[in-house]
């Protein structure tokens, strides 16, 4: 395809920035520019589409539906040719930022890491657990670990782990009430977060009539490895994803009294923008750490 009739590149990265603050301060404050230096280059690059892509309020802008397919398209066009950059320079980006949820961050992701910063010395690995999603344009992250079913648009995800779940306890917990031999068994003990739909899916497996807690009773843990300390602390019976525990379940902190375990057909997925996809450093990451799942789920 010819590109006769390209925008200039400098208009282009101005209104791309514009759209992502959604102000032209904000905007010149990122690209070090004056703010009527913004104002100018969105004009060059309204004039040549023929159409107006901003639409100037007191407090901001906002994007006309021109400007936000074109804004959109212009963010992936200057990810890829960002990396295309890096790759051409030899070089790696310098850092991988990654945003992981805390159960898998702290017992999956921080017990292998070393293994990836010793084959891979020119990437520098930063990351920040957080539950929240990532808005990849804002928040400066180039992947995300996450939970779900892998259908978030925009976005690239391959699956890592499947989820599955299964009720784990403290030994002294179990003894209190003679041990737990039968699935009913569990209904004599505090369960917490007994309102979390995993509950109500396992006990229906087992054929078991399950009514959940009074609402605040059992408490709302939120990460497994929350769940995990205070089950391991005897406050009760917690729901959890058996993998991530052998090292508690080996201790002796923790028992799984029974072998069923269930899933709900979601997973742990590394995700990243479908613009990012051509990145040498995050394809180097998603390789290795795919590649470590896989080693665990055979484990």
């Amino acid at each position: 395809m010819a590109r006769t009739d390209i925008p200039p590149l400098t208009a282009v990265r101005v209104a791309e920035a514009a759209a992502r603050h959604g102000n032209f301060t904000a905007a010149a404050n990122e690209l070090g520019m004056t703010q009527a230096a913004v104002s100018y280059q969105i004009k060059i690059l309204e004039e040549r589409v023929g159409a107006q892509l901003f639409e100037r309020h007191a407090r901001g802008v906002s994007l006309t539906t021109i400007g936000r397919s074109l804004t959109s398209k212009a963010t992936e066009a200057l990810d890829i040719l960002a990396d295309a950059y890096a790759d051409a320079k030899g070089s790696s980006q310098g850092t991988l930022a990654v945003s992981v949820i805390p159960t898998f961050g702290t017992n999956f992701l921080a017990q292998r890491l070393g293994k990836f910063q010793i084959e891979s010395p020119d990437i520098a690995v930063r990351v920040e657990v957080s539950e929240g999603l990532v808005d990849f344009m804002s928040d400066g992250f180039d992947v995300a670990i996450r939970g779900g079913k892998g259908n978030w648009e925009g976005l690239k995800s391959r699956l890592l782990l499947p989820t599955v779940f299964t009720p784990m306890l403290s030994p002294d917990l179990a003894a209190s009430v003679g041990g737990v031999k039968e699935p009913a068994d569990l209904l004599k003990l505090p369960i917490l977060s007994g309102h979390d739909p995993w509950w109500h899916r396992w006990f229906e497996d087992v054929d078991v009539d399950y009514s959940p807690p009074p609402e605040g009773a059992g408490g709302q843990f939120g990460p497994q490895i929350l769940e995990a300390n205070a089950a391991i602390a005897g406050q009760g019976v917690a729901m959890l994803t058996p993998a991530f525990f052998q090292s508690e379940l080996e201790r002796k902190q923790l028992v799984q009294p029974f072998e069923m375990t269930c899933d709900d057909g979601s997973g742990y997925w590394i995700v990243f923008p479908e613009s990012r996809r051509n990145s040498g450093k995050i394809r180097k990451f998603e390789k290795w750490l795919r590649n470590e799942a896989a080693a665990f789920r055979k484990s």
